[in-house]
């Protein structure tokens, strides 16, 4: 837990591409009186982030040192090649890594792909930052590969992007230094994971207790039952009998 007990406060590291809205709401609402904090960090900055408690959990792209911290794997992305709109690679639905072969690509140095050779012809640089490369695209030098959160993020009206099928993919996952898994981390993975709040799992309000099952009998005198036929001293064998020898009413006799 960060800052003090009297006042504390949760603080949330995230990579670009990822939209943590969801998850935010639903902490606003479960815990209104612990404020989150959201902190955007680069990719390649956000396990330093955590190593020096800057945040209490990141959601962060894989891979992570997980002999330091842990990490629960979240989703994983399309990767796309982001275009010019009039370029070539816009007739078809879907592309694969050959197809880039005689493409020059760009490698920016925040790649979040660990390339051991990026496809397609090498650019005549490396840009700085994904958002430099697509502008590069938009001037129509070359093409981009990156998760489709990313192509999104920096979506341009003269741009758009096409899925890879067979290049490597980014998967996000949430992650935090194991030793310092405090309650409210677990209260954010109970949220992250879709717990409600009343899940024997976490910090939540205590589950209210399960209403008493219906009783499959009746206790004695808890319950209305029905009524004994009254009875007439006589067996089922003599009634039945009295019931054969009631004698049959003819019509009266005329009197002479």
């Amino acid at each position: 837990m960060t800052g003090s007990e009297e006042s504390p406060s949760f603080r949330l590291a995230y990579v670009p591409g990822v939209t943590p809205a969801k998850w935010v709401r639903i902490w606003n609402e479960r815990l209104p009186d612990v404020p989150l904090t959201l902190v955007q960090v680069p990719a390649a900055e956000a396990p330093g982030v955590l190593r020096a408690g800057e945040a209490d959990v990141g959601l962060v792209r894989l891979p992570v040192d997980r002999t330091f911290f842990s990490a629960i794997p979240l989703y994983t992305e399309t990767t796309v090649v982001v275009v010019p709109k009039d370029h070539l690679i816009t007739a078809a639905d879907e592309v694969t890594v050959a197809d880039l072969a005689e493409e020059v690509l760009f490698h920016p140095l925040d790649d979040v792909f660990d390339w051991d050779r990026p496809p397609g012809e090498p650019a005549f640089e490396r840009p700085a930052t994904t958002e430099d490369a697509i502008e590069l695209v938009a001037a129509n030098v070359g093409l981009l590969v990156v998760p489709q959160s990313l192509a999104r993020l920096h979506h341009r009206k003269d741009l758009t992007y096409r899925p890879v099928t067979d290049a490597p993919q980014s998967s996000i996952a949430l992650s935090w230094p194991e030793e310092a898994t405090t309650d409210l981390v677990e209260d954010f993975i109970g949220i992250v994971r879709g717990r409600t709040v009343n899940s024997t799992r976490g910090r939540g309000k205590p589950a209210a207790p399960a209403p008493e099952q219906k009783r499959k009998r009746a206790e004695p005198g808890s319950a209305r039952q029905k009524p004994a036929a009254k009875s007439t001293g006589r067996t089922p064998r003599a009634r039945a009998a009295g019931a054969k020898q009631t004698p049959r009413q003819g019509k009266p006799r005329r009197r002479s």
